[in-house]
């Protein structure tokens, strides 16, 4: 079963199902969702065709089948990814900027099947334990800041076999 994190107002939530794929939440208290079935062709299509739709090859959300929603506070150790994040927020600084980088860097790598899916987080959390909250003030200390992210993560993975 795929499992959907979503932000809902300085909340995330994680929602099992995986069916709904995006919220607006208006001033008024309601919300709108897209939903669809569990596929990210879904919406990567809405994107890319907006404001017109395209057909894809996904198959129809049967919400009879589903019987029903559910949602739920992550949990920490389940999602460490979440808590990086937050981390990375609250550090600013260039911090996110590092995640980021670390981040696309550990995902490759497993992908590569150099890293298992469990290391992604850690491969990233060593990345940032390693080069702290520097300041990223300009596009330029930004861009030098992905470079060294990647380049620490990649001697991280580079000799790991899943």
């Amino acid at each position: 079963m795929r499992t959907l994190v979503l932000r809902q107002a300085a909340r995330t939530l994680v929602h099992p199902q995986a069916a709904i794929h995006g919220l607006v939440c208006y001033r008024d208290g309601s919300m709108l969702a897209q939903l669809g079935s569990p596929d990210m062709r879904i919406p990567i299509a809405h994107t890319l065709a907006w404001p017109a739709r395209m057909a894809t090859q996904s198959p129809r959300l049967d919400l009879a089948a589903m019987a029903r929603l559910d949602f739920a506070e992550p949990d920490s150790v389940r999602f460490p990814a979440l808590r990086l994040a937050r981390e990375a927020l609250r550090a600013g600084g260039g911090a996110s900027a590092i995640l980021n980088a670390a981040n696309e860097i550990a995902v490759d790598s497993f992908l590569q099947h150099r890293i298992g899916f469990l290391d992604i987080a850690g491969t990233v959390a060593r990345v940032l334990d390693a080069m702290g909250t520097p300041p990223a003030d300009t596009l330029d200390e930004v861009l030098a800041l992905d470079t060294a992210a990647r380049r620490t993560a990649e001697r991280l993975t580079a000799d790991c076999v899943a």
